[in-house]
């Protein structure tokens, strides 16, 4: 710990001497200089020209190929992302900016970042940058920023969706008509009113907050737990509860909705312990990061009954195994990671990209609220 603090104030010294204020690093795109950009999406094949503001896949490369070029820059793309034989991997050595999603993420090691001598700079086209060691980005110098608040609408919407497709019991109702049955009583027999009911939020920053605010209308009792309590006004708009001990929360919800960060301290943090303290028949939707719950202790409590339902669209890792236990276990409604690139999202992250990439070539700050790793420090959520 003490040579982690000796090595980020040594980072932070060397920060405050340069003319840029924050890159460790060569610290700036000097005028005219050329820069070696990579962005890992992923590939839309056939779907890439349906629609013109398709932005987040390989094909069409967040729209700022053109703009790039123009200016000198080379724009890699690729999806090809993993083992030492990849195509990401051949241009980690010479890259300068590496722009991934939380979609389909590079996966940035301190490995990875030793052997990346020119990287300045990595972008995250989307909310949520653990995908990359923070640590050691942090003790290399390198800046790391992802688009905040671009897609918080997206993943608010599809968790009010997840909630009620598990509490209405939906799929098991779908899948009969796929099938050609008719079994009204193989559905109601587990369906309920989301009205009345008691949700809890584990993390009430962007997302949670707009969560909560959707689901007011719908007349439950909402509680919430996070590292920081609303402003009075907010919560009693809101008309949210909080509960400063998430021990004491998680008995009283009918659904709880994970929205908190993967860091160290929330890894594997929903084990069998944790979730043997919910309610019997608890509804759980994450979107979160996968990485947050126990894997195997989420199949157990599913297939036991204790957790009645569980949805979400983040697994790990990402894309996600044929074999994944989460793929088989009864009573899911996952998918893909897809709650936060609808084309509306993409429209943003894809031009909070385009304006960072700008900020750096100028030698100029991103905006405060974008910043994960900078002058050696990580942003609080992640400490």
């Amino acid at each position: 710990m003490a040579l982690r603090r000796a090595t980020r104030a040594a980072i932070r010294a060397c920060v405050s001497s340069s003319s840029s204020g924050y890159f460790a690093r060569q610290l700036h795109a000097s005028s005219g200089d050329s820069k070696k950009i990579v962005g890992v999406f992923y590939k839309a094949n056939e779907y890439a020209s349906k629609n013109p503001n398709f932005l987040g896949c390989v094909e069409n490369a967040l729209g700022i190929r053109n703009w790039l070029e123009s200016q000198g820059h080379q724009y890699i793309v690729t999806d090809d992302k993993e083992g030492p034989d990849c195509e990401l991997e051949k241009h980690i050595p010479d890259l300068h900016v590496l722009i991934s999603t939380p979609f389909h993420p590079a996966y940035v090691t301190a490995e990875r970042i030793k052997k990346a001598k020119n990287l300045q700079l990595l972008l995250t086209a989307g909310i949520g940058s653990d995908h990359i060691d923070l640590q050691a980005a942090a003790a290399a110098g390198l800046t790391v920023a992802e688009v905040t608040g671009s897609n918080v609408v997206s993943v608010a919407e599809d968790e009010l969706m997840r909630i009620l497709i598990l509490m209405r019991n939906f799929l098991p109702g779908y899948n009969q008509v796929i099938n050609g049955e008719w079994n009204v009583a193989g559905i109601a027999y587990r369906a309920y009113d989301l009205e009345g009911k008691t949700v809890g939020t584990v993390g009430a920053g962007r997302i949670g907050r707009l969560l909560l605010q959707r689901l007011k209308p719908f007349g439950c009792n909402l509680l919430y737990h996070d590292r920081l309590q609303m402003e009075p006004e907010l919560e009693k708009e809101i008309g949210a509860k909080y509960v400063e001990n998430l021990n004491e929360m998680l008995p009283k919800c009918d659904v709880v909705v994970v929205n908190t960060p993967l860091t160290e301290k929330t890894r594997g943090m929903f084990n069998r312990e944790m979730i043997g303290k919910m309610k019997s028949g608890v509804l759980i939707v994450n979107n979160a990061r996968g990485a947050i719950m126990d894997r195997q202790a989420v199949v157990e409590a599913v297939e036991s009954g204790h957790i009645g339902g569980y949805s979400g669209d983040v697994w790990d890792p990402q894309p996600a195994p044929k074999d994944h236990p989460w793929r088989y276990m009864p009573n899911q409604a996952m998918t893909p990671h897809i709650s936060g690139t609808t084309i509306d999202a993409q429209l943003r992250y894809a031009a909070g990209t385009k304006d960072m990439l700008e900020r750096y070539f100028k030698g100029e700050d991103f905006p405060a609220q974008n910043y994960i790793v900078k002058d050696g420090e990580l942003a609080p959520q992640y400490r």
